[in-house]
């Protein structure tokens, strides 16, 4: 029998609302004061964002360089939404960080509300939305000045109507709309949508039935087609402009970060890596979730069946990326594994939803039963033990990643700011900082700015030769940058010194858990027309 939906408050959820803004509270002011009452920033992306915000809010529409339309943002609505941090008082950083915590609030709720939509009940919603308000790596998501709270916070709220729809097929479908903005957030969107469509579209009947195929039902949906058409409204001028741009519809760093689509047998080691993030997020929950899953299928074609996308979404997205994961090379997901860091409330629900049935036969226990207040006490301080450790541990590693920045990419870009003409033109591992900070035109040597130079990197032209360092050296002579910003590491051949590239200065970063290598290095190259300045 269906669990009627309770009536759901925010008041409901005061207790993980009030831990999530308490904890982002003790990070930023731990932050101010190591930092001297400035704000700071844990990636280089961070910047980069800022830096196409900037421009766009100087009418210069999506660039990086002045003048360069590039489709190289993954995030185009974070990208507008932070343009008004130039234009409000108290600067963009801030209100980076004050719109990343607005979207964390907004995931917890939404955690809670798909908690409540998959029929648990309050204790469990509550319970599920602390689990997501006490994890670490979301408070230090809502500080990043990243998308990450805003695509978390959207294709979460995105499967709350979705499940809403499913249930009542009459509502409006508004859903689609919300994933299109999601996918404007991050494109791996673009796969929840997706898999929302096929969750609508594919149907369980439970009457029983001698012919198999009566337990699988294809139909469409009223209103589907108004769906697909405000999910087009919302996405085809984004697309628009990256295919004018770039030739696809997915932004540049895609086509960094990914590899090609060359095996149909998952990455194993990639799929392996996504779980030791979410492992090491959400330890407890991690394990509960695949019991969720299974609740999820138990219940299909019943009174309770929601479908499955809670569970397709962060399953789907695993085994899409492992697809394009490439074999050899580093598994790409993000920094500390930020690209799963929007699935984590889902593992969180998924887990409650596991948890269902053991707090159903917790509760038959009678009332006063001594044994049933001990195993409540136990499985509490099981649950929230690690993630209230994980909260303690936090604010020393969110420092961490910001001293990383400030003494790498962001000391960097102070120190050529005063030495570097502004006609100086160079070339960079991280794009950040240095042109966030800098008017000179930088040339990315990734290829998120430049993606010509991805068939160098990639070795696409067989004319070129065999190593990629090589390759790059080829491409940097066409180029004639006057100085050149990298992480030695990265780069061991073109900065041992017999190439032409001479180091003129180079930033060590203690403990460095965050850059591509524990020095980053400034080197002069043999095309440098512009001395710098003495200090």
């Amino acid at each position: 029998m269906e669990r009627p939906i309770t009536s759901f408050r925010i008041t409901t959820l005061w207790i993980p609302l009030v831990i999530a803004t308490m904890a982002c509270v003790l990070y930023l002011a731990t932050e101010l004061y190591v930092f001297s009452g400035r704000l700071a920033l844990p990636l280089d992306d961070s910047w980069i964002h800022l830096q196409f915000a900037r421009q766009l809010a100087l009418g210069e529409g999506l660039a990086f360089n002045p003048g360069q339309w590039i489709s190289g943002s993954t995030a185009p609505l974070w990208t507008a939404l932070l343009t008004l941090g130039f234009v409000l008082p108290g600067g963009p950083i801030w209100w980076a960080k004050a719109f990343g915590i607005g979207f964390f609030l907004a995931t917890i709720l939404a955690t809670g509300r798909l908690a409540e939509e998959l029929g648990l009940g309050t204790n469990l919603c509550r319970f599920a939305a602390t689990m997501t308000a006490a994890s670490h790596w979301l408070v230090w998501s809502a500080l990043s000045g990243m998308e990450i709270m805003l695509f978390s916070s959207a294709s979460l709220w995105g499967i709350v109507l979705h499940l809403r729809e499913r249930r009542d097929p009459a509502r409006v479908p508004a859903s689609f709309a919300v994933f299109a903005a999601a996918a404007l957030a991050r494109p791996e969107g673009c796969l929840l949508l997706v898999l929302a469509l096929a969750d609508r579209l594919v149907r369980f009947d439970s009457r029983k039935s001698p012919e198999p195929s009566s337990a699988l039902n294809w139909r469409q949906p009223p209103g589907l087609l108004t769906a697909a058409v405000a999910a087009a409204i919302v996405l085809l001028p984004t697309w628009a402009f990256y295919w004018t741009v770039g030739g696809s519809i997915l932004p540049t760093t895609f086509a960094v970060k990914s590899g090609s689509l060359a095996d149909v047998i998952p990455s194993g080691r990639y799929l392996s890596a996504v779980l030791d993030v979410f492992f090491h997020s959400q330890p407890v929950m991690m394990l509960l979730a695949g019991a969720g899953v299974l609740r999820l299928i138990e219940r299909l074609g019943g009174q309770r069946d929601r479908g499955l996308l809670p569970a397709a979404w962060p399953l789907g997205m695993a085994l899409v990326y492992s697809l394009l994961a490439s074999p050899t090379g580093p598994t790409v997901v993000g920094n500390f594994g930020r690209y799963y860091f929007p699935i984590i409330p889902l593992v969180v629900v998924l887990g409650a939803l596991g948890l269902e049935e053991a707090g159903r036969r917790l509760g038959s226990y009678h009332a006063a039963h001594p044994l049933r207040w001990a195993l409540r006490s136990l499985l509490t301080v099981v649950l929230i033990a690690p993630q209230v450790w994980g909260l303690i541990q936090g604010p020393p590693r969110y420092l961490q990643t910001l001293a990383n920045v400030e003494d790498s990419d962001v000391a960097a870009a102070h120190w050529l700011a005063e030495r570097l003409p502004p006609e100086a033109v160079l070339a960079v591992q991280d794009i950040g900082a240095l042109k966030y900070h800098l008017p000179n035109r930088v040339v990315d040597l990734t290829g998120i700015v430049n993606p010509d130079i991805l068939p160098v990197l990639k070795g696409i032209d067989a004319n070129l030769p065999t190593y990629w360092e090589d390759r790059l050296a080829i491409y940097l002579q066409h180029e004639q940058p006057d100085y050149l910003v990298v992480f030695p590491r990265s780069y061991p051949q073109l900065t041992r010194g017999d190439a032409g590239f001479q180091a003129v200065k180079t930033f060590e970063i203690p403990h460095n858990v965050t850059m591509a290598g524990n020095e980053l290095a400034i080197f002069s190259t043999p095309w440098t027309r512009y001395p710098l300045r003495d200090h």
